[in-house]
């Protein structure tokens, strides 16, 4: 009487299902894969009842399962491996932005690289009248300039010849703004742009932060815009 060895049929199904049988591994593990799998498949068809044996419909649907559960691992080690190349490309996103100037609100400005401030200021309603006044850290009035009327919305500006003897002092310069949308001159929010000294990143997106000059940390997610 000849015997039919379960171990030979259950891998030609297996072959048959595209399931390939790994290499065996040494050592302990608290993983099932699919040596295990099949050692328990093996276990289970010698152990049948003879007379109440498995159903080819229910085997097909175990190794379908663990087909699937294989895919899914695969799947998730792919994602991780993208999440990876995220986080390297968003740390040398951060790191380009280091030198260059973002525009934040406040009244804080330091003069760039090239000896100028600039920034905008956001009018909420048309001005027959717009003026920037810098002042110095105790209150001196360093420059004024007068923008004449302008429409409602951001309006940039920018003080391009600062005198050497206040650059020299390396010493943060406040910025005012006015607008008469009316009703006489009324002080209006300004933003004005700031140097990045520093970034650093988390595990999201929006972790990433940078060190503004006279700000500190701002979360990418609030820059808007940004300059050379």
């Amino acid at each position: 009487m000849s015997t039919i060895d379960s171990s030979n049929s259950l891998n030609t199904i297996l072959d048959k299902l595209g399931i390939q049988k790994p290499a065996q591994k040494t050592g302990p593990s608290d993983k099932l894969g699919q040596a295990d799998f099949l050692k328990l498949m093996t276990t289970q068809l010698q152990n049948q009842d003879p007379f109440a044996p498995m159903e080819n419909a229910e085997f097909i649907a175990q190794m379908a399962q663990f087909s699937t559960v294989t895919g899914i691992t695969e799947i998730s080690e792919s994602l991780k491996g993208m999440s990876d190349q995220l986080s390297e490309f968003r740390i040398a996103t951060a790191a380009n932005m280091l030198g260059h100037s973002v525009l934040v609100p406040g009244s804080t400005a330091y003069p760039d690289s090239d000896g100028s401030i600039s920034g905008a200021i956001d009018i909420p309603a048309a001005s027959a009248n717009t003026n920037i006044v810098y002042r110095s850290e105790n209150g001196e009035i360093l420059h004024t300039q007068e923008l004449g009327a302008q429409s409602a919305g951001l309006v940039g500006f920018s003080w391009q010849d600062i005198p050497q003897e206040t650059l020299n002092k390396n010493a943060s310069i406040r910025v005012e703004a006015y607008a008469d949308t009316g009703k006489g001159l009324k002080s209006v929010g300004a933003s004005v742009y700031s140097e990045v000294l520093a970034a650093s990143t988390g595990t999201a997106a929006a972790d990433v932060v940078y060190d503004v000059r006279g700000y500190g940390d701002v979360k990418a997610s609030d820059v808007v815009r940004f300059k050379n």
